[in-house]
């Protein structure tokens, strides 16, 4: 079983409690990911993991070994750094086998294991190399070769793709993610990126200030945040963010409203907790694609698409989408993700009516920063 479970992990540098109490169970098999910006204390979690860090309290099991307090080298885990950490004076072949030679394994079983890891990933080619004959994403193979052979339990990855550029870097995630499919080894994988952490990750769990903000499917922290951070940090462009005030509620409906802002919101059944904030401020959050600016883009048979006046600020055309950043009020600033076909007439500079979809809006309190209730509850 390549289960990992970290049961109230505290980890202080002086004074400072950089990993707060933090239990995490990662299921044998999964690819979770742990994201979040600098100094979340991402790498920190992988590196107590692997041992090159040592918790202050709480405890670590790999399988069904506790390993608090056991050398990385007994840990049964195999690492992917972000600088491949290959020796340059060996070649593709002897790098890959070095750990293997190491544990004393034989030169035929040495040679059928990396001949079977060059195989998968692609790399028989090059064995006979040296590293600085080989581009990024070559060398990035090699070092997921190298823990390939190990046949560990679980691989732990810190920003391995960080190095390469854009193209390569979607190409080696994509390979990683079918790669770790395929064997089914349970693997950690740490990255600042909030695409790589939707596209890889069978459950990711965002971070910030040593804490996990939220742990679930990439679908459901970016639809059903569970806090402000989680919804402006998952998500390109972010969710846009509103001052409004609970102007009135009823059980099947919520009005909020701010300056050149109304709308009648549908309350979910089950949310008793609105009750205690009728007449106060909250945040509403709304994601770009659900902001339409071409009317048969908007469904108006349905009361969740209600409308409103907006000034266009600056049109950004992205390839097959743009992105239209809009005033609304005095206050506030919103951007909508919009088809570039539908929308290259748009100028900046302009008035622009434009339909929000009532149907997939969140409230926050702004004291406590949670969600308290989103439209598209009824979708959970």
């Amino acid at each position: 079983m390549g289960e990992v479970k970290l049961n109230n992990i505290i980890k202080r540098f002086g004074n400072t409690d950089v990993i707060k109490n933090l239990s995490l169970h990662i299921r044998d098999g999964e690819f979770l990911v742990l994201v979040g910006g600098s100094g979340c204390g991402k790498s920190t979690t992988l590196r107590l993991i692997a041992g090159l860090e040592s918790a202050d309290e709480g405890q670590i099991l790999i399988g069904d070994k506790e390993v608090t307090n056991v050398p990385p080298k007994d840990r049964d885990i195999a690492m992917v750094f972000q600088n491949y950490a290959l020796y340059p004076h060996m070649s593709v072949y002897d790098n890959i086998a070095f750990g293997l030679k190491l544990r004393k394994y034989s030169k035929e079983k040495i040679d059928e294991k990396v001949q079977q890891a060059a195989d998968m990933l692609d790399i028989r080619p090059y064995l006979q190399r040296k590293p600085k004959e080989l581009s990024g994403g070559q060398r990035q193979r090699v070092a997921l070769g190298r823990a390939l052979v190990r046949d560990a339990q679980v691989f732990l990855m810190d920003e391995p793709l960080s190095n390469l550029d854009a193209k390569l870097r979607m190409q080696t995630r994509t390979e990683i993610k079918r790669l770790q499919k395929k064997l089914g080894i349970t693997t950690v994988y740490v990255t600042h990126d909030q695409v790589e952490a939707m596209t890889m990750g069978d459950r990711i769990a965002v971070m910030k200030g040593g804490i996990i903000q939220q742990l679930a499917t990439p679908a459901i922290a970016y639809e059903f945040p569970a806090n402000l951070f989680v919804a402006g940090f998952i998500g390109s462009p972010s969710m846009n963010f509103i001052k409004v005030r609970i102007a009135d509620m009823d059980a099947n409906s919520v009005r909020v409203e701010a300056p050149g802002l109304s709308l009648n919101l549908r309350r979910p059944p089950n949310t008793p907790q609105m009750e205690g904030f009728k007449g106060q401020d909250m945040i509403l959050g709304v994601r770009p694609e659900f902001l339409a600016l071409v009317e048969g883009d908007a469904d108006k048979t349905k009361s969740d698409w209600q409308q409103l006046q907006a000034w266009i600020d600056v049109v950004e055309p992205s390839g097959s989408r743009t992105f239209v950043h809009m005033s609304v009020g005095q206050d506030y600033k919103i951007i909508a993700e919009a088809d570039t076909i539908k929308v290259m007439n748009l100028q900046g500079g302009s008035d622009q009516a434009i339909w929000v979809d009532c149907g997939h809006v969140h409230l926050f309190d702004p004291s406590t920063e949670n969600r308290v209730m989103s439209t598209a509850q009824d979708m959970l």
